[in-house]
């Protein structure tokens, strides 16, 4: 079938015109389509952020441990962010095509309520010159009425300062001799960098990631000399001063009667090649049993994984090591070889996690192995583990005693339904099946994976300790490698330090910063006193009695700062 031909205008104007309404309609559909692909893009970036809130109900709701939760919520962030920006640039877009037309609205994006600003930030006020003569009419009588008031959020490049402190001297007239008040006590000896400035270099280092070439760059574009040697010399002098808080942090640690047990490979620098070495970590934490001893972690360094190393961390210890069934830990189990012998409890978590990988068919396919079918018994020993999980979700803050009575009611019979599930599909699984490992890995363990069920103050899984090495795991791609040994031992010192902060709910950097303004000042009797859970009570303590000195106000003063050229 063919198509009628089309038909032109005879004269000149009637082209005109309908080249003007063919520009005119052209101009309207690529403003609707504009606006249609910025709605478009808008219904996208609000459909991704409301699939990461229900991720994250979700995980407050089944608990950090879920697996595959805090992967997938990492993944949609940055999904989010594209998505967010994409649909910007296509609302610019869409106004820019509006402006051509009057009959087409541009979309405009609805934005998330903004928070408001704490009340304690710093403010500038900037007062714009006001009118002399209205307007509209001219006349010079003008009354004010009001004022608008628009706030923006800047930032201030970091200042620095330099102290002078000054000590005069003064001569006695009868005997000559010359007075001076005593030098000032140095963070760090032969130091001239101040606590604030050294607390943020070993926090950018060891907490942030940021190696000590970064950082130099980062102070010389900032108009501050410090090269990488005048940083690791003072790095150097921070983790010596601190390092009698890393002692009684250890001796802290060990005197518990729980542990939580775990390593993780560092890249160390040895004889000019890299070899992969290991970073221990031991964490009390009796949180979730109520417990009343403050929660700390101990770090320590190696340049291999022998178990000689756990043996010798742990030789003094005789409690409760809470791990995954790695082999070093044997010996420290033995009754023979130990006359007081470390009890294993093992991880449910670690577990799990080899049932799971062999139920996960996308991470399968992402790895490029293909699909392959999910296997119904790791399927099913999945379900059968996350029903022990949600009974310990429910008692998690409770006293020991009343975790213990749950678990016998709940998780007892539970326990032994699992064990005879276990055995009972081994006796109809082929040779071959890759399920029988983890089957295997846990019956032959079973006592000591099923001992939480009996005390109350053990935990179902090791996270408190995985967690702890979260940070070295999500650094190494940083800092690539420690640069000696010794410098994995340094970074084991601070790490215990900013980790056992974080565990007791201050901030590291500000706590640093206040230990390095006293430690060369106080004497070894008071030490205790800088100590993360001490220094937070101390503090507490003067807040408390300066709020009773002087009352709060109920107006917040804001501080006003002027413009000065």
């Amino acid at each position: 079938m063919s198509l009628p031909p089309l038909s032109l205008p005879d004269d000149l104007a009637s082209a005109h015109a309908a080249l003007l309404a063919e520009r005119e309609a052209r101009i309207r559909a690529e403003a609707e389509a504009s606006s249609a692909k910025a709605k478009l893009s808008g219904i996208e970036a609000l459909n991704a952020h409301l699939q990461l809130l229900i991720a994250k109900l979700e995980r407050d709701k089944h608990g950090p441990s879920r697996e595959r939760t805090q992967r997938l919520i990492d993944q949609m962030e940055l999904q989010l962010e594209e998505l967010v920006a994409d649909a910007t640039e296509d609302e610019l877009a869409s106004e820019a095509a509006s402006a051509k037309t009057q009959t087409v609205r541009a979309f405009t994006r609805k934005r998330p309520v903004r928070k408001p600003w704490p009340e304690n930030i710093e403010r500038e006020r900037l007062v714009v010159d006001a009118p002399t003569a209205c307007t509209h009419c001219g006349s010079e009588r003008l009354s004010k009425l009001g004022e608008d008031t628009t706030e923006t959020l800047e930032e201030v490049p970091r200042r620095f300062k330099i102290v002078e402190t000054v000590r005069e001297k003064f001569t006695c007239r009868d005997c000559g001799c010359i007075s001076q008040a005593p030098a000032p006590f140095h963070a760090t000896a032969r130091g001239f960098l101040g606590p604030n400035l050294l607390s943020t270099i070993v926090f950018d280092k060891f907490s942030e990631h940021q190696p000590l070439n970064r950082q130099s760059r980062r102070f010389r574009s900032e108009g501050i000399d410090l090269s990488t040697q005048t940083l690791a010399d003072q790095v150097g002098y921070v983790s010596a001063a601190v390092k009698p808080l890393f002692d009684m942090i250890e001796t802290h640690v060990f005197a518990a009667e729980r542990l939580h047990g775990d390593d993780t490979t560092i890249p160390i620098l040895a004889k000019g090649q890299c070899i992969t070495g290991r970073i221990w970590t031991y964490v009390c934490d009796d949180r979730p049993f109520g417990g009343l001893a403050p929660p700390a972690a101990v770090f320590y360094a190696s340049s291999d994984r022998r178990g000689e190393h756990p043996q010798r961390h742990l030789a003094e210890f005789t409690g409760i090591l809470q791990a995954d069934c790695y082999n070093g830990f044997n010996p420290l189990f033995d009754r023979s070889r130990k006359q007081i012998p470390v009890t294993p409890a093992f991880c449910f978590a670690h577990a799990r996690r080899k049932f799971f990988e062999l139920a996960d068919v996308s991470r399968s396919a992402r790895r490029g192995k293909g699909l392959r079918p999910v296997s119904a018994t790791a399927l099913e020993a999945v379900k059968r583990i996350d029903a022990l999980f949600d009974i310990e979700r429910d008692i998690n803050g409770k006293s020991a005693e009343e975790r213990l009575a749950v678990r016998q009611e709940k998780s007892k019979p539970l326990l032994d339904e699992l064990e005879a599930w276990f055995r009972l599909e081994l006796e109809g699984l082929s040779r071959s099946s890759p399920v029988i490992e983890p089957i295997n890995y846990m019956l032959s363990r079973w006592a000591d994976f099923a001992r939480y069920a009996d005390d109350g103050r053990i935990c179902m899984t090791n996270n408190a300790a995985e967690r702890a090495l979260r940070g070295v795991a999500c650094g190494r791609k940083n800092w690539s490698f420690a640069g000696s040994e010794r410098g994995a031992d340094r970074a084991a010192i601070m790490l215990t330090l900013i980790t056992t902060a974080r565990l007791n709910d201050i901030d590291p950097k500000a706590w640093l910063a206040d230990v390095l303004t006293r430690v060369a000042d106080l004497p070894v009797s008071r030490l205790r006193e800088l100590l993360p859970w001490e220094w937070k009570r101390i503090k507490a303590v003067a807040i408390s009695v300066a709020a009773c000195w002087f009352p709060r106000r109920t107006e917040p003063v804001r501080r006003i700062i002027s413009i000065e050229n």
